[in-house]
């Protein structure tokens, strides 16, 4: 059952990537393209195959939380490893033989590359940040992951300033889902769970976590994909875009 919906509350914690950012939403596109630009280092290899194989071993990788936390650190690292597996399965099921352990490496950095140049804002969401602070709501920026790539989207899309509290989980030590995250935020903000919101896109971190410690979690549905078939969870509320927040 849905909490009803509260005025504008005091403070609201916000997830980075494909919450602000428009980040890992694009990777299909962008392992397409990657792989097109090395099929004629693949012999053997269909192009729709490794593709599939690297998104399957991606979705395992990160499905585990311990193995999660342990690679998200490490995320250059963990792309040469999900590519290298993913051509070591096929392998394994019967296909070609993988490519030369060069070949992986190059395929996964230049993954790379074009995902971090292709980081952009989610639209309106400068904007919301903005009217939000004119109302006199309270904003952090709660994100994982290593400190110098995320600092660094920080200061490239103008977040500074725009946050009250920015608590990356490389530069505090904690993370998302872990209770301590949201509560050293809200420290930070000095605020109670009651007059918070959440807003991001993992079920888990976002929605399941938060709620547990009594606070408002909206979901953001970035990319359309709705609520997975059967989901237990249920958000607080679902938004499409950032803007969605103002009305």
């Amino acid at each position: 059952m849905f909490m009803a919906m509260p005025a504008l509350p005091r403070a609201i914690l916000f997830d980075l990537d494909d919450t602000i950012l428009a980040a890992f939403g694009q990777s299909p596109d962008q392992w397409r393209r990657v792989i097109g630009e090395y099929a004629p280092h693949l012999d053997g290899h269909a192009p729709d195959a490794v593709i599939d194989a690297i998104q399957a071993y991606s979705r395992y990788l990160w499905a585990d939380q311990a193995r999660h936390k342990d690679w998200r650190h490490r995320i250059g690292d963990a792309r040469r490893h999900i590519v290298a597996s993913a051509f070591a399965a096929m392998a394994t099921g019967g296909g070609p033989a993988p490519p030369p352990l060069d070949i992986s490496h190059a395929i996964a950095d230049r993954f790379n590359a074009v995902h971090e140049a292709e980081l952009r804002m989610f639209p309106g969401a400068h904007e919301t940040l903005d009217r939000l602070k004119e109302l006199g709501v309270r904003l952090a920026l709660i994100t994982n992951g290593a400190a110098a790539p995320q600092r660094r989207k920080v200061v490239r899309f103008a977040l500074e300033r725009r946050f009250d509290h920015i608590q990356i989980e490389g530069e505090h030590g904690f993370g998302k889902p872990e209770a301590q995250a949201y509560l050293h935020a809200m420290a930070a903000l000095g605020v109670a769970a009651g007059d918070t919101w959440m807003v991001g896109d993992n079920l888990e971190w976002e929605v399941v976590a938060p709620q547990r410690l009594g606070i408002y979690a909206i979901w953001h549905d970035g990319y359309g994909t709705g609520l997975p078939p059967g989901s237990p969870i249920r958000p607080d509320r679902i938004i499409r875009s950032l803007p969605e927040l103002l009305e």
